[in-house]
């Protein structure tokens, strides 16, 4: 559901006619009901039945899913219009149809509070599944092999959003309505992908993710309170908390069992040094982490000049993997190795700073910007740079509001076949291309009998910047590498808290992961990312919208610094949990022969 929600903003952002920061909204409701209820649910879910909770929470998701989707049953049949012409028109003859109309209000926007409810109940749905369904996956199967299982999990948690990612794509070919309604008038031409009035049926995935999830409600019912066998596992396990006495108040006052507790244990957690710095250590990871997520497609697209379908598909087959096989990776080693608490910490030291050497592929690996007419140079030396009117297309009645780029046979790219003087187009082997475009100069080089058969095509130039297959390289590995401590972190965390607190520990976890990382992270990418920008949508209402075109080094030097700022804090404050982890005195650990004994009285 999160991978659909990601490929479906742009479409539900057009079809109800809101901005981007209203969709950011959205976006953020997730996070927001993970914060909220993390905290409670964590505290009574610890000593109550896990599975239970868990159908709870498949119950919740699949509501959230159902109520997501119910805004394309309810807003009727989509109507997109008629086409706008993309060429240079007569003076006079269509500007009419463009003048600013403010006085026209939808009610499509008011959609925008179902969407966010469905996000709340997702987020509530969410809640149950990354707190106790962890901690019952720990609380079931042995200590060496617990990081194995919560890697695994936690690959799988990765594997969805990506299945989301790659089924929305698909399932945006199809048309939002299905069926593409026919027009009467002869004159115009079916509608297409091309265009940019389609639509796609963004709702479907989420009715077959409702009906999907609630079959796993009756499963997760029918699971006993223990897994059987699980008794024996927990007398086996020697404790590892951090020695500041919170496991000996936690036993002696019994706290947990009723809600007067909650301040008592919330303030144990927090006077935990060691579990405070794993916890600020993965919440500027999250922040990086959930960054790149977000904006990595559009890095790819306006670097190296690929479509933003392609970078898409590029960026979720660079991530998903990289960040799967990182925890899988991780898991097995401390599985293997069979890491203590504080070598799992150096473990992270280790895989964080080779992260932070890798980051550093933004330095060598970033293009410069491809010549555009109207902001990177002049028309042909007319016009003036920053503006897209030159004296070539000031009779054509351009909008601003309408980008759609072409490459001229001069290797500039133009903002539109408009602004670019084109006067009319034909289909060469189903592939449009432009001519009689008066602001385009003559050809760079001569290709032969090409140039003459057009001035323009469609799309962005070409880049000349060869660099994108040793981004993706080492972007890959610093994936890997940066993931290879999330694992290990949880790990960490379950072990350094007491037994009785590890449900909580890891809610309180996942509302600092939140405030700190996943909602300020796209918060701040996105503020660089618009920090670079050289041209900016204004449409004929002189609204400020969407950038258009960005400067590619600034850009890369943003990310980069603040990738490395965070990777940075984030080895300060695990370094810091290495030297503050005081180990459980000998006397406290369980021997192995102990061990055997307290086993032989469980069974």
């Amino acid at each position: 559901v999160n991978g659909l929600i990601n490929i479906s903003i742009s479409t539900i952002e057009k079809r109800y006619e809101l901005n981007s920061s209203l969709t950011g909204l959205i976006s953020a409701s997730y996070d927001i009901a993970f914060c909220i209820l993390s905290l409670f649910v964590s505290f009574f879910g610890e000593r109550g039945h896990k599975p239970q909770w868990l159908a709870f929470s498949a119950f919740m998701l699949g509501l959230g899913s159902l109520i997501f989707s119910l805004p394309h049953f309810s807003s009727g049949k989509y109507h997109y219009g008629d086409k706008l012409e993309d060429t240079c028109q007569i003076p006079g003859a269509t500007s009419a149809n463009f003048t600013c109309n403010a006085s026209t209000k939808s009610s499509l926007p008011n959609y925008l509070y179902v969407f966010i409810l469905g996000q709340l109940l997702l987020g509530v749905g969410g809640t149950p599944l990354y707190t106790l369904g962890t901690a019952f996956i720990d609380d079931s199967v042995p200590k060496h092999k617990s990081s194995l299982y919560i890697g695994i999990g936690y690959a799988m948690s990765l594997l969805g959003p990506a299945i989301g990612y790659v089924l929305g794509g698909q399932l945006l070919n199809i048309y939002i309505d299905i069926q593409i309604p026919e027009r009467q008038d002869t004159t115009y031409t079916e509608m297409d992908q091309d265009d940019p009035r389609w639509l796609g049926a963004w709702w479907i995935a989420f009715v077959a993710c409702f009906f999907a999830i609630w079959l796993l409600i009756i499963p997760f019912s029918c699971f006993p309170k223990h897994l059987p066998g699980t008794a024996k596992i927990q007398a086996e396990k020697i404790s590892e908390t951090h020695n500041d006495g919170s496991e000996a108040l936690v036993e002696t006052k019994n706290i947990g069992k009723s809600f007067k507790d909650f301040p008592m244990a919330l303030l144990i957690l927090l006077k935990n040094p060691v579990l405070m710095s794993l916890i600020i250590a993965s919440s500027t990871e999250a922040l990086v982490a959930t960054g790149f997520a977000t904006f990595l497609p559009k890095f790819i697209e306006n670097q190296f000049g690929k479509t933003s379908s392609f970078s898409a598909t590029l960026g979720g087959l660079v991530l998903i993997p990289a960040a799967a096989l990182g925890q899988i990776i991780s898991g097995i080693l401390v599985s293997k190795c069979k890491m203590d608490c504080k070598s799992i910490i150096k473990f992270m030291i280790g895989t964080c700073s080779v992260a932070l050497l890798l980051n550093t592929v933004f330095l060598f690996a970033k293009c410069g910007n491809e010549p555009f007419a109207g902001v990177s140079e002049t028309y042909n030396g007319t016009g003036m740079m920053y503006n897209l009117t030159a004296p070539c297309n000031a009779n054509c009645g351009c909008l601003r509001s309408m980008y759609y780029p072409v490459c001229g046979r001069d290797e500039v790219q133009y903002f539109s076949p408009c602004f670019a003087g084109c006067a009319s187009h034909v289909f060469n082997n189903m592939k449009k291309m432009y001519h009689n475009c008066s602001c385009i100069g003559k050809p760079k080089r001569e290709n032969g009998l090409e140039d003459f058969f057009y001035d323009a095509v469609p799309g962005k130039c070409p880049t000349q910047c060869k660099l994108l297959p040793l981004f993706l390289t080492f972007f890959f590995f610093t994936v890997v590498f940066t993931f290879m401590a999330v694992t290990p972190t949880t790990v960490a965390i379950l072990r350094c808290v007491p037994d009785k607190q590890r449900s909580f520990a890891l809610g309180v976890q996942s509302v600092f992961l939140r405030l700190l990382g996943t909602i300020p992270g796209p918060i701040l990418f996105g503020v660089a990312i618009d920090n670079s920008c050289t041209l900016w949508d204004i449409d004929e209402c002189k609204t400020k919208g969407a950038c258009w075109v960005y400067d590619n080094e600034r850009m890369a030097y943003l990310l980069m610094g603040i990738s490395a700022a965070c990777k940075i804090i984030t080895i300060i404050f695990v370094v810091m949990a290495v030297c503050l982890y005081k180990p459980p005195p000998a006397s406290a650990a369980l021997s192995q022969k102990d061990s055997e004994v307290v086993s032989a009285v469980h069974t």
